[in-house]
C-alpha cells in the first residue's frame, strides 16, 4: 500500500514569524498522526527556521524551488546543496507557477529533478493541462509529454522517488476542482504513462498527488479514488486549522 501524503504549498505567503508560528502549531496538531506523511513548501527565506520549528515532529519542509547547479553566478537562485545543507527533504518542481511566469522548460525541469535525487531532496514534479487543452481534449497529450521530457534519463530506482503532483491548471486558484471521477481517470492515465516508461513496479510505487483547489470540503472524497494518494494544497494550507482537515482526509482510507 501507497503511503498517503499531504503537502502544503504556502506559495509567496506569510513572514518568518508568521511562519514558524504555524508550523509549530501543526507539528503540535499533527504529534499523533501515523501512516500519513506531512510536507510544507515555504518560501525560501523560512526554510532554515522551519526545519529548526519542525525538528521531532511529523512535519517534513520542502522548498519551493531550486536551481540544477550546485553553485555558480545564479543571482537570487537556490542550489540542491544549499537545500541539503540547512535539512531541507523536499523541493516542489515543475509548478505551473514556474512554467508560466518563469519560462521553465521541462528539459529544465528534468535537470532539476536530476540534481535533487542527486542530493538525496524528495522532487515533487508537478504536471497539469490548461482550460483550453483539456476543452480540446489534449489533456493526456500534455501530460504524457511533461512526464516523458520531465523524467527524461531516470533510472527506475530515481524515479521510485519521484513524487508526482497532478495539478489541472484551470483548478488552481480558481475554487474550481476537478471532480473524482475526472481526477481518478487523469490519474490512472499518470500511471499508465509510468508504467510504460519504467514498468509496472515503479507505478505502483509512485505517489502521485492530486492539486488544484483540494480542499477541506472535498479532500476525502479525492482521495478516496484508488490512485489518488494524496494532495497538493495551496490556500486550505495557509490556515492551520483547515489544512489539518485536509490531513484528517488523507488518513481515513
Amino acid at each position: 500500500m501507497r503511503r498517503k501524503m499531504v503537502a502544503g504549498n504556502w506559495k509567496m505567503n506569510k513572514t518568518n514569524i508568521e511562519g514558524v508560528s504555524a508550523i509549530k502549531e501543526l507539528v503540535k496538531l499533527t504529534k499523533d498522526y501515523k501512516n500519513i506523511d506531512i510536507i510544507i513548501g515555504a518560501p525560501t527565506i523560512m526554510l532554515e527556521a522551519l526545519v529548526k520549528a519542525s525538528e521531532g515532529g511529523t512535519v517534513k519542509i520542502a522548498a519551493q524551488n531550486m536551481h540544477y547547479k550546485e553553485s555558480g553566478a545564479f543571482t537570487g537562485e537556490t542550489s540542491p546543496a544549499m537545500l541539503k545543507s540547512i535539512g531541507v527533504e523536499y523541493v516542489i518542481l515543475g509548478h505551473s507557477e514556474r512554467r508560466e511566469y518563469f519560462f521553465e522548460t521541462n528539459q529544465f525541469i528534468n535537470e532539476k529533478i536530476k540534481a535533487a535525487l542527486a542530493y538525496e531532496i524528495t522532487p515533487i514534479l508537478c504536471i497539469g493541462e490548461k482550460l483550453e487543452e483539456r476543452e480540446t481534449g489534449k489533456t493526456f497529450e500534455v501530460i504524457f509529454k511533461q512526464l516523458k521530457e520531465g523524467m527524461a534519463n531516470l533510472t527506475k530506482e530515481e524515479a521510485k522517488k519521484v513524487i508526482i503532483a497532478y495539478e489541472p491548471i484551470w483548478a488552481i486558484g480558481t475554487g474550481k476542482t476537478a471532480t473524482p471521477a475526472m481526477a481518478e481517470e487523469t490519474h490512472k492515465e499518470i500511471r499508465g504513462i509510468i508504467t510504460e516508461m519504467f514498468g509496472e513496479e515503479v507505478a505502483h510505487e509512485v505517489i502521485i498527488q492530486y492539486g488544484g483547489s483540494m480542499n477541506a470540503n472535498n479532500a476525502a472524497e479525492l482521495m478516496a479514488q484508488s490512485n489518488i494518494d494524496g494532495g497538493l494544497v495551496g490556500g486550505a494550507s495557509l490556515d492551520v486549522k483547515v489544512f489539518d482537515v485536509v490531513i484528517k482526509a488523507g488518513m481515513t482510507k
